[in-house]
């Protein structure tokens, strides 16, 4: 990386806007000799790749001053620059626009208004994007809530491999909303992010197997797909191991183990898990 450094600064001499930018990128990532992130020299250099037009670098700082790295948060601050550049055509600052619409951070809360950033980012095949449109057609925010339209727009993110999408996908398909009920397409998409280890799709896995919805019932493989989300804080996951400790399922029944985890879901506030404890004790 140091010899990354030596190269981007020889071109900064020449006043190249990437090289500005990717010296800032390495100041951002803490990949230069100072050995640790210094987000107010990658601010510097990031300004510099801006004065001359570089989107990416436009992009960039909008996100420190949204996040408040090298600079106090400043969510007006984030957006002006972030319009920079999205009217460059940047994707990504596109949702990030929609996003602080969204969430009422520097501007008035518009979902409307969130819907038509998002939209522009999602023509470019911007997942994340996607996936917020089809959370706001789902919840009905900004638009008419309608199931088909979340269904279309979740699966065009899952299709570029956005977990959350996916599991959003294999929720709706479960539930039979925006499609007919199907267990057998639930367990395909709730794989697909499960296997990234994204920890509510494999709940949702595992409840699958243990109901033996579009499955065979199996236990011992809804006790494996739990764990996983349960060691990740996920307080259903945890409850769901006590539960299977308790009666015994899949593993050998044992009740001193079904209420550690049990006292892990109801530390989270788990209304069940908080039941089961003191029918244990």
């Amino acid at each position: 990386y140091n010899a990354a450094m030596d190269c981007f600064q020889k071109a900064a001499i020449r006043k190249s806007s990437a090289a500005y930018y990717n010296i800032g990128i390495l100041y951002s990532n803490g990949l230069t000799w100072v050995s640790v992130k210094t987000t107010a020299a990658a601010m510097l250099w990031f300004k510099k790749a801006a004065a001359l037009g570089h989107g990416p670098a436009l992009h960039n700082i909008g996100l420190l001053y949204n996040n408040g790295l090298g600079v106090d948060q400043d969510y007006v601050g984030a957006m002006r620059w972030l319009k920079k550049a999205a009217a460059r055509g940047h994707a990504a600052s596109e949702f990030g626009i929609g996003v602080l619409y969204r969430n009422g951070q520097g501007v008035a809360q518009d979902y409307g208004a969130a819907m038509e950033w998002f939209q522009k980012a999602a023509a470019r095949g911007h997942a994340p994007a996607q996936y917020d449109i089809g959370l706001l057609y789902s919840s009905g925010l900004g638009v008419a809530k309608d199931y088909g339209a979340a269904m279309e727009w979740l699966k065009k993110a899952a299709t570029h491999g956005h977990a959350a999408a996916q599991c959003n996908v294999g929720v709706l398909y479960c539930n039979g909303r925006g499609v007919a009920k199907d267990y057998s397409a639930a367990m395909e998409w709730l794989k697909k992010a499960a296997v990234q280890g994204y920890a509510a799709a494999q709940h949702h896995v595992a409840l699958l197997y243990r109901n033996g919805l579009g499955v065979a019932k199996d236990y011992g493989v809804a006790m494996e797909w739990l764990q996983k989300a349960a060691v990740q804080g996920h307080a259903g996951a945890q409850f769901g191991v006590g539960s299977l400790y308790h009666l015994g399922q899949g593993v050998p029944q044992d009740n001193s183990l079904a209420m550690e985890w049990l006292t892990k879901a109801a530390a989270q506030g788990h209304a069940e898990a908080k039941r089961a404890q003191q029918q244990l004790r």
